[in-house]
């Protein structure tokens, strides 16, 4: 995702982002829509834990489960998506039918082995992965609700931007984005407390919804701030945060979009050739 709106971004244009294949769709923002980005002061290295990697697993077992209580080739099956799109049914339809499947206690190897019936090796070898074999539990219901529910919220902000741009719009907007990092803290389990009390005192502030941006973990908080109240919430949570830290101040910025790279063309006279 990093990549790809590094090289399809637009000035003034947010963008939806689909992969397998990679389409790009533009989003305008409502008008009187500020986003600002503020450091929990957090850094985890994601390399050093098995966290993140942990949570694909745990997405393609339930995926694979879920396919298989369906009667689908669970073995050919990567990702939730691929049993939505293989069941025809819509987002909304897959929160529904998680729970009627998976179950909210954790699974063992060893269950999963039996609901699948295959031996551990298999097991290894088409769903685990070389930094994940250690793991001895994994949550499936609560990381494919939160994959499928987060998914629903993508597609509800993009109508809502497609469909106004009044103030009402910004609140309906923060809600989804108060939702989703709700869901990233309780279901998917990715939040951190510094981050849940970032985002906690960013709504205090002003802000109409925050959420952790990124792997999560620690990093960053993306909240949404009427462009009026901009300043306000500037100082607001500079004085709540960082009491006069200047170096941690520069941490709070507020953003809007800008073009990503771009190949520029420079006329060499001399020669009468483009350099790249």
């Amino acid at each position: 995702m990093d990549q790809a709106i590094s090289f399809t971004a637009q000035r003034g244009m947010a963008k939806l982002i689909e992969f397998n294949p990679l389409r790009v769709f533009d989003v305008r923002l409502p008008d009187g829509a500020a986003f600002v980005i503020s450091h929990s002061g957090v850094e985890m290295n994601k390399a050093a834990t098995a966290d993140f990697n942990t949570r694909v697993v745990e997405c393609r077992l339930a995926a694979q489960l879920l396919a298989k209580a369906q009667g689908l080739d669970w073995r050919g099956v990567r990702r939730l998506v691929d049993v939505q799109q293989a069941l025809g049914l819509s987002l909304a339809d897959m929160v529904q039918l998680c729970p009627n499947v998976l179950r909210p206690e954790p699974y063992s190897k060893q269950d999963v082995c039996r609901l699948l019936e295959i031996e551990p090796d298999e097991l290894a070898s088409t769903s685990l992965s070389a930094n994940t074999l250690h793991v001895g539990e994994f949550q499936l219901l609560s990381r494919a609700l939160h994959v499928y529910s987060e998914a629903d919220r993508v597609q509800q902000f993009h109508r809502l931007c497609q469909s106004s741009s009044d103030e009402q719009i910004l609140v309906q907007l923060g809600t989804l984005m108060n939702e989703s990092h709700a869901s990233c803290r309780d279901l998917y389990e990715c939040s951190c407390d510094q981050l849940d009390r970032l985002t906690d005192m960013c709504r205090a502030s002003g802000a109409l919804g925050s959420r952790l941006t990124g792997a999560g973990w620690g990093g960053c908080a993306v909240s949404l701030v009427p462009a009026s109240r901009l300043d306000e919430f500037l100082c607001a949570v500079k004085d709540k945060l960082y009491a006069g830290d200047t170096r941690r101040e520069a941490q709070l910025f507020a953003t809007r979009p800008a073009a990503g790279a771009s190949i520029l063309l420079v006329d060499d006279d001399e020669k009468g050739q483009h350099a790249v």
